[in-house]
């Protein structure tokens, strides 16, 4: 039995700016926390993965610089932003009014 889930639209953003809020990342290691974080239910494609990570750093949410991961390769980091931090906070909380609602709607008739 495969106990993964899809994530549903647009919680990707979400999850990448949860997951560097924590510090600073690289693309697989942002994959791999939140693959850790959700006890292996959920994975980021990479497909998905990289192509978020330009979408938030067009959007001001995220920055990127050049470092050496871990195994002594060129990796960029992204970090959060001051907005970024923001826009996690507002997102945060709609998604915990949406959970909540969502709850209820499924709980006991």
């Amino acid at each position: 039995m495969n106990d993964r889930i899809d994530l549903p639209q647009g919680t990707l953003d979400l999850l990448i700016l949860r997951t560097l809020e924590l510090g600073p990342q690289h693309g697989w290691g942002i994959s791999e926390r939140v693959q850790q974080m959700s006890s292996d239910v959920l994975r980021i494609q990479q497909g998905s993965l990289y192509p978020a990570l330009h979408r938030l750093e067009r959007r001001g949410w995220i920055k990127a610089h050049w470092g050496t991961s871990e195994n002594n390769r060129k990796a960029k980091y992204y970090e959060l932003s001051k907005s970024g931090r923001q826009q996690l906070a507002a997102e945060t909380e709609s998604w915990q009014r949406l959970t909540a609602a969502v709850a209820q709607v499924l709980g006991p008739a």
